[in-house]
C-alpha cells in the first residue's frame, strides 16, 4: 500500500469526508469503477450508479467495524466533476450508535426534568445522579466508537487506495 495514501485522509473522526476534483466526466469515472470492481480478487467490492458509487471490503475481510465509502459525483461549471467522499461504519452500525446515543439524551432530558420538578418541591433530587452516569455511558459508547474506528482504520485505507487508483485522482488534504 502506497504510504502517502495515510496522509491524505481525514484523522481519526466521526464519519470522515473529503472532496476531490476530476477532470473526467461522471460517466467515464462510473464505468471505471464499474470496470474495477468487476475485476476478481479486488480489495473491495460495491455498488455503481450514475453519479454514485458505495465501496466496502470484501466479505472474506468483513468485521464489525468494518467502513464503507460513499461517493457521490456533480458536474462542475469548467467541465470538471467534485467526488465528495463519505466514510462511515455500515448502516447497521451506525443505526446502533445512533439509538444508543438518542435514548442517552432522552433519558438525561427526562431525568434532569423530573429531578428539576423535585427540587422545585423541596423534594429528594436523588435521582439526579444518574445523569453523570449517564454521561458516563454515553462516553464510553463514544470510546467504543472512536477505537472501533481504529479497528477499521486500515480496511479505510485500502478502499481509500483502491479509489485513488481507480478514479486516478489524490486526494488533498
Amino acid at each position: 500500500m502506497d504510504p502517502s495514501v495515510e496522509d491524505h485522509l481525514p484523522s481519526y473522526r466521526v464519519r470522515p469526508r473529503f472532496r476531490v476534483t476530476s477532470d473526467k466526466s461522471i460517466k467515464e469515472i462510473t464505468s471505471d469503477f464499474a470496470r474495477s470492481l468487476d475485476q476478481e480478487n479486488g480489495p473491495c467490492i460495491g455498488k455503481v450508479r450514475e453519479g454514485y458509487v458505495a465501496l466496502n471490503v470484501v466479505p472474506d475481510d468483513q468485521h464489525y467495524w468494518s467502513p464503507q465509502l460513499t461517493l457521490s459525483m456533480e458536474d462542475l461549471d469548467d467541465g470538471k466533476t467534485l467526488i465528495r467522499g463519505l466514510y462511515s461504519p455500515r448502516p447497521a452500525v451506525w443505526t446502533l450508535f445512533v439509538f444508543f446515543y438518542s435514548v442517552i439524551g432522552l433519558a438525561v432530558l427526562v431525568i434532569g426534568t423530573l429531578g428539576l420538578s423535585y427540587y422545585t418541591l423541596d423534594k429528594p433530587t436523588t435521582v439526579l445522579w444518574w445523569i453523570p452516569v449517564l454521561t458516563g455511558v454515553f462516553l464510553t459508547l463514544y470510546l467504543v466508537a472512536y477505537f472501533g474506528q481504529k479497528v477499521g482504520h486500515d480496511q479505510m485505507l485500502t478502499i481509500h487506495q483502491f479509489f485513488e487508483d481507480t478514479a486516478e485522482v489524490v486526494t488533498e488534504k
